[in-house]
């Protein structure tokens, strides 16, 4: 699968907030946290349910993607989905290991595999 994806009993607000405190521990920053359900409202294109995207980033992983292959900007930052779906909160994201298979560079998948390990951790410790 691409994605790595986990439900919550939490609020959408509540598991935002705890991410952003699993997020620091990890060493990862929100970078951006996008209401896409509201901006779309306000474009007259409303979604049923509460939909967050967070873009987030570790500037050190970072760095080793781009210092090894400029092209590996292309998936960053990385981004983690929290969103309403049958009466439960999801918290996902697309996994760094299968992104970076994208790009036929072996040397990125440690990288990709060391970001994937602490975003699934700060996603466990939100739910």
């Amino acid at each position: 699968m691409f994605d790595y994806t986990v439900q919550s009993d939490r609020t959408v607000e509540n598991v935002i907030d705890r991410l952003n405190e699993s997020l620091k521990e990890e060493s990862f920053g929100v970078l951006w946290d996008f209401d896409l359900s509201e901006t779309l409202e306000k474009k007259g294109q409303g979604i049923d349910g509460k939909y967050r995207i967070l873009e987030v980033c570790n500037p050190k992983a970072a760095k080793e993607v781009l210092s090894h292959h400029l092209e590996g900007g292309y998936f960053l930052p990385c981004k983690i989905a929290v969103f309403e779906k049958d009466d439960h909160t999801q918290i996902g994201m697309p996994k760094p290991t299968e992104l970076i298979r994208l790009i036929d560079d072996e040397s990125l998948h440690d990288i990709a595999l060391d970001v994937e390990s602490r975003l699934k951790r700060a996603i466990d410790q939100s739910k």
